[in-house]
């Protein structure tokens, strides 16, 4: 699985736009999300569909989530809500 190119991140510009908007995050490039100086939040895509790797607690390292689909979008932005709460 490759690092989302420029067209994957066009098709996701919607959702990164709002991971934008939320404090406590810092995009490195585009489409790579950083909080405080860790690497948090990036894309891949390969044949099966686009996927986030978000850095979560109750993972210890990252989890992939599927965001092809708007309701895999909902669930990263609930997850990335929840983890910079924490």
């Amino acid at each position: 699985m490759r690092h989302a190119g420029q067209a994957a991140l066009d098709a996701l510009e919607p959702l990164i736009l709002r991971l934008r908007a939320l404090p406590g995050l810092t995009e490195k490039t585009r489409g790579v999300f950083y909080r405080k100086s860790r690497a948090f939040l990036h894309f891949h895509e390969d044949p099966a569909g686009l996927f986030a790797d978000v850095r979560t607690v109750a993972a210890g390292d990252f989890e992939r989530i599927d965001v092809t689909a708007e309701a895999g979008r909902e669930r990263l932005v609930a997850m990335v809500v929840a983890e910079l709460a924490s």
